[in-house]
């Protein structure tokens, strides 16, 4: 059965006058309310809303149909009383369903994420967090970004792109899906290219890591050579690769456990090199530590808190039997101890 024949004609003709009614360009506060107060009324509003939207997207194509002008009998007009937008009950004749016969899908919260990004595109807005703490932010799409500590993240929208940049630390993305406007993240040498998934980005000094916890990714090299063509590979859940100077590395599995276990304040190390343990603890640490040559790829196993990342250090100098100099105000260094 078709969806919308459980949805009553009243309803869709106001979902109809809500589209028209969103693409104009003489969109008030009062006619976003007035949408928020309307859509947010009954679950009949967001299915009939959402079957709608359908008929008119993907979004490239909504952006460029003249709704207004199509069929501006459409088009909600104000009430000079109330100072109220509401819409106008649209001629039967213009149904979407009659004259697209079928649409593409779009879920109706794309619909309003698309109408709030910018036209042209606007200054670059910087998010970032100290040493230590961590951050949730909403961007204008409806997208999410969750900061770990000592982050970093550059963020550059428009209609046509959305752009963003880590310049140091790790994020976890939740991107709200939009056919047509890509979601982009630079970081070192990787480019990570999505239209809507959720993955984690870590930049570290070697390489960028990347892994997936849902949706697909397309990972590409961005520093690779005029001559030669950059390397790429697609992720889908559950994995990850490494993107560095030599290049990206074989896709290999994880968890949405391991890709998230900072979020939820614990470091989880399986068998992994100490100088990898102390790239992702310093990160955390007032004093960084660093790990001599014979030390360095020593394996570390086990789950840290974050709340104390001094007792972490000290709980893994312990555990492989390393020594600890602390002589360097600026540095904590790990070695293996002279016979």
């Amino acid at each position: 059965m078709d969806r919308t024949e459980a949805i009553s004609e009243e309803k869709l003709d106001q979902a109809y006058a809500w589209v028209a009614c969103l693409r104009s360009d003489q969109l008030s506060a009062s006619d976003r309310a007035a949408f928020s107060t309307w859509i947010q009324a009954c679950d009949e509003n967001r299915a009939a809303f959402d079957a709608a939207v359908e008929m008119w997207a993907d979004l490239g194509a909504l952006s460029a149909l003249p709704l207004d002008e199509l069929f501006p009998e459409s088009v909600p007009t104000t009430r000079a009383a109330s100072g109220t937008a509401t819409p106008r009950k649209p001629a039967r004749s213009w149904s979407p369903m009659a004259w697209m016969g079928g649409g593409l899908a779009a879920a109706c919260l794309a619909v309003v994420a698309w109408l709030n990004l910018p036209a042209e595109k606007q200054d670059m807005q910087r998010y970032a967090t100290a040493v230590g703490e961590t951050r949730v932010v909403t961007l204008v799409d409806g997208s999410s970004v969750h900061l770990n500590t000592n982050t970093e993240l550059e963020v550059s929208y428009s209609r046509g792109a959305r752009e963003t940049r880590l310049t140091r630390g790790e994020a976890f993305f939740s991107v709200t899906h939009l056919t047509g406007r890509p979601f982009t993240v630079e970081a070192g040498n990787a480019e990570v290219r999505v239209l809507g998934t959720e993955f984690n980005v870590e930049f570290g000094r070697e390489a960028t890591r990347v892994a997936v916890t849902q949706g697909t990714v397309a990972v590409s090299e961005t520093g690779a050579d005029d001559t030669l063509m950059a390397d790429s590979v697609k992720l889908t859940k559950n994995q990850k690769v490494s993107v560095g100077k030599a290049g990206i590395s074989a896709v290999k599995a994880t968890s949405e456990e391991q890709v998230l276990d900072w979020t939820r304040g614990i470091l989880v190390f399986d068998s992994t090199p100490l100088a990898e343990v102390l790239s992702e603890l310093n990160r955390y640490l007032s004093k960084p530590a660093s790990a001599s040559p014979d030390a360095q790829q020593l394996a570390v196993s086990g789950t840290f808190k974050l709340s104390n990342p001094e007792g972490t250090l000290a709980a893994i100098a312990t555990a492989l039997n390393l020594q600890t100099d602390d002589s360097d105000p600026n540095l904590t260094h790990l070695s293996v101890p002279t016979k």
